[in-house]
């Protein structure tokens, strides 16, 4: 099998008038190679791991844009790191357009691959974009209650408590009040799974300053997330889709997202003995995004 060499830019593209900044990865010697559209989870950056991912992409002769969403890492968007569901959803539609507008790759076989939150994300714009040629999504975020009522009654009250202030700070104009994104057990965080900080933390890399430096998120998110069920659209994609769930998942939990994945018609679900943010790390990073390869070679083949 050919290993390419590439060639990663930076790139932006308009989404609703804010700037959102992407890495654009074209695979030396492919003509017209598909494309794959990476975005990251909740309250994450594509430098955790995301160029990991594209770089494998690339190499195997796909091109791949990734790309931050508004108010995170290097995308414009004030106020910062304010989770806007629908404006990454937005961000989302934006950045297939781009990838559909560029010169030099396939348009017709544009691929969406979202994780965590952002694997929701993909799902719920699957449901209604049928031009997508395939969809990956590993660890998705598919059913609100299951996710948000998967931590302890004290820490959800007292992130529904900081919630609420912050809801009630922004109709009367003030900065956002704001929680950590990732904690440790104990700790008021958005996610406080046993042993997730450090793997973030392994995921960041040099970049860790920067991901503790920003490791919060408005308060306001944990007033929506019960509320958010892109899996209940599944039905209605059309892409060959590819599920990759943990089973030790706390915070997608892997009943719900299972049951859920089991709905896409022309799904394929692979079920793999880790929790939330293994997939990413080695050593299981290279069973996952091998399989994620295989998948594009069935259904988008780089070479078709």
């Amino acid at each position: 099998m050919t290993v390419h060499t590439y060639v990663r830019q930076e790139v932006t593209f308009s989404s609703e008038g804010v700037a959102c900044a992407a890495w654009l990865y074209r695979p030396d010697g492919v003509e017209n190679p598909p494309i794959v559209v990476l975005a990251h989870g909740f309250a994450a950056t594509r430098e955790l791991r995301l160029d990991a991912y594209a770089a494998r992409f690339a190499q195997a002769g796909y091109a791949a844009l990734v790309f931050d969403y508004r108010s995170w890492g290097a995308s414009d968007g004030q106020p910062r790191r304010v989770l806007d569901i629908a404006g990454q959803h937005a961000d989302w539609r934006a950045a297939v357009s781009y990838a559909r507008g560029l010169a030099g790759v396939d348009t017709t076989r544009v691929v969406g691959w979202g994780s965590s939150f952002g694997g929701g994300h993909i799902l719920d714009l699957a449901a209604r974009d049928h031009a997508l040629a395939a969809v990956i999504v590993q660890v998705p975020h598919v059913v609100g209650p299951a996710s948000a009522f998967a931590q302890s009654p004290t820490l959800v009250a007292r992130l529904a408590l900081a919630a609420a202030r912050d809801q009630v700070g922004a109709w009367l104009g003030r900065p956002p009040r704001r929680v950590k994104s990732i904690g440790r057990p104990g700790e008021v965080a958005m996610m406080t799974s046993p042993g997730a900080y450090d793997l973030v933390l392994e995921m960041a890399g040099d970049k860790r300053d920067e991901l503790l430096a920003d490791n919060d998120v408005a308060a306001r998110i944990a007033l929506r997330v019960p509320f958010y069920s892109p899996g209940r659209h599944a039905a209605k994609i059309t892409a060959p889709t590819l599920v990759q769930l943990a089973v030790r998942d706390d915070v997608t939990p892997y009943a719900k997202a299972r049951t859920i994945a089991a709905r896409i018609p022309n799904g394929e679900v692979k079920s793999y003995d880790l929790s939330h943010f293994e997939p990413y790390l080695d050593p299981h990073f290279e069973h996952i995004v091998s399989d994620q390869i295989a998948f594009l070679n069935r259904h988008v083949g780089a070479t078709r």
